[in-house]
């Protein structure tokens, strides 16, 4: 596996303890985390603050005598475009500024890479001017300016179950329409065999593609060392998360339509020292609520509890479809004259007559501060995602307890471990308002408690 480096700052590191910006033992170890990380020395040293990069560059333009420009004050030459291709802008961290005569002047995070340079130069004809410019920065504009941030094209499933989304892989494809087709494949796959959850995980020489079905996960295939970059920028962009920042957690979402119906599927980014693990959930559009509940009794019970204060719990075990229910519940059976919010880290699909809330923790728009707020809001109906803390349980009693309606899911393979759970005594007041209890047991049998069934069966 070919290392990523920053020749600019491979070759001026030791000028950096010269000048006591940074002591030699630190640059050792940066070094260290860039080789196992497969990122260059210049990120690990901004990423561990170990230097900022303004100073960084700042040193960089003294020492090399080649021109910082800050892109974010710079609108650059459209036209220019055509000399520089998606895959060799994302690959070598370059955009082309202007053009005067037969001279390119093309902003880079590595100036110092001739070969980057050399292709450009071989390619165009033209003279390359290199000036020096910030990676993040360069990144995002090039995110900008070649209009990544799309959507996942259509994707048609076929009757016959073989797909295999690895025959896609071409090693030395670094273009967008290679990499969409690709991510293209690797959805279609996982629809094809019914996978509600798949995850990206770094290897040390690969990108494991793995689906998650009936609990257990397994391989599918994995991405080539070549083709991991760019395909997680474009994975990243399509999920309107930051492919900047791989240090903190990151939420996104991503729409896309499968056979003319449009899916929605959460993201999550998680930093680990191999790499970020990527996660996504695939959510189907909710069903009629008559599909899913077809007991008129137990139709009844629901209803009833929608009309009175008190928890209604949607239970089951992972990817039993919880939040699939809970959406057809909301869209199809709300009480008229009730009014219905809900807090998600996900907005899976836009629902009818409810006021649906995003949570956003980039601007401190968390779970406690919005349990805090919600309140003056004045809503009938709310539903939460989960119940995670202590805290979080005293919430939901005490909102019953000035008559709101609170729908929320609780994780539990079957109905022992759901009584187990219940046993703890932090459960012991939050047991006392549930008012309607559902178990998912499978996608045609689900279960409805009402108070009496509850105290005689579960608690």
């Amino acid at each position: 596996m070919d290392l990523v480096t920053n020749k600019t700052i491979d070759k001026l590191k030791y000028d950096l303890v010269r000048n006591n910006i940074i002591t030699f033992e630190d640059i050792e170890k940066a070094q260290e985390i860039a080789n196992a990380q497969n990122t260059n020395l210049g990120q690990v040293l901004i990423n561990s603050s170990l230097i900022t990069e303004n100073a960084l560059l700042q040193f960089l333009d003294e020492k090399l005598h080649i021109p910082f420009v800050n892109l974010d004050d710079y609108e650059i030459g459209k036209k220019c475009l055509k000399y520089i291709t998606y895959s060799e802008a994302s690959k070598y961290k370059m955009l082309p500024l202007f053009q005067i005569e037969d001279t390119l002047t093309v902003i880079m995070a590595d100036p110092l890479d001739l070969f980057a340079i050399d292709k450009i130069i071989e390619r165009t004809g033209k003279t390359i001017e290199p000036v020096l410019g910030s990676q993040n920065v360069i990144l995002k504009k090039i995110a900008e300016y070649y209009e990544l941030k799309g959507k996942v094209q259509d994707i048609i499933t076929e009757d016959k179950t073989d797909f295999n989304w690895c025959d896609e892989i071409h090693k030395d494809d670094l273009s967008e329409e290679h990499l969409q087709n690709l991510f293209r494949g690797i959805l279609k796959q996982a629809i094809n065999e019914k996978v509600h959850e798949l995850f990206f995980e770094h290897t040390k020489e690969e990108l494991e593609v793995n689906f998650k079905k009936n609990g257990s996960a397994y391989l599918t295939g994995s991405i080539p060392s070549l083709l991991i970059n760019p395909f997680i920028q474009m994975l990243k962009s399509l999920c309107t998360l930051d492919f900047t920042v791989s240090e903190i957690p990151q939420l996104g979402k991503l729409n896309f339509n499968v056979n003319n119906t449009a899916l929605t599927a959460s993201v999550s980014a998680f930093p680990t020292i191999n790499g970020e693990r990527i996660l996504l959930k695939i959510y189907h559009p909710p069903k009629k609520i008559e599909e899913l509940i077809k007991e008129s009794s137990s139709m009844q019970k629901l209803k009833n509890a929608l009309l009175e204060s008190g928890v209604i719990l949607v239970c089951g075990s992972s990817l039993s479809g919880k939040t699939h229910l809970v959406y057809s519940i909301l869209n199809g059976l709300l009480p008229e004259g009730k009014t219905a919010m809900t807090l998600e880290s996900v907005v899976k699909y836009k629902l009818n007559n409810v006021c649906q809330s995003e949570l956003n923790e980039a601007v401190g728009f968390n779970l406690d501060k919005a349990m805090r707020y919600i309140e003056f809001q004045s809503p009938d109906i709310v539903y939460f995602e989960g119940i995670a803390t202590k805290e979080g349980l005293d919430f939901f009693t005490s909102l019953t307890l000035k008559n709101k309606t609170l729908i929320t899911e609780f994780l539990a393979d079957n109905m022992n471990e759901l009584r187990r759970k219940f046993s703890y005594p932090e459960f012991s007041m939050f047991k006392a308002v549930i008012s309607c209890l559902i178990f998912i047991h499978s996608k045609d049998t689900i279960e409805f408690f009402d108070k009496e069934a509850l105290k005689k069966y579960l608690f």
